[in-house]
């Protein structure tokens, strides 16, 4: 099980982190991901992370402003998201992918556990 939080109301230019907790009790096989709707338009890839390894990918769109991290311990992977911008507001979600490659980490198919959605909400 995934719960993810974070989310909230921030004026563009702010900050804001979500967190996802996992429940499983080793993650090292599994590609962690964050991914992201809004009303009317299909779910989108933001960023995943390789819990073995630690290496990370991002969508074109949040590169530079949002990184994807993990705390092994707590098993909890982050999406710190720097300098929001209007189009950033969408529910996100993030997921879990066990033995993912690199090249399908941006297909939401390809995840076989989703954490419930946390609001995103950026104002002018």
């Amino acid at each position: 099980q995934l719960q993810a939080s974070g989310g909230g109301l921030v004026q563009a230019g702010g900050s804001l982190r979500l967190s996802c907790a996992a429940s499983e009790r080793t993650l090292n096989s599994y590609v962690m991901a964050w991914f992201r709707q809004a009303p009317g338009k299909e779910r989108e890839f933001v960023a995943a992370i390789k819990w073995s390894g630690g290496s990370s990918s991002y969508a074109n769109a949040v590169k530079g402003r949002f990184t994807i991290s993990k705390d092994t311990a707590k098993n909890t992977v982050y999406l710190q998201m720097n300098s929001l911008k209007l189009e950033d507001t969408a529910a996100y979600y993030c997921a879990a992918g066990r033995g993912l490659i690199t090249s399908v980490v941006s297909n939401p198919v390809k995840y076989d556990s989703w954490g419930q959605g946390t609001q995103v909400t950026v104002s002018s």
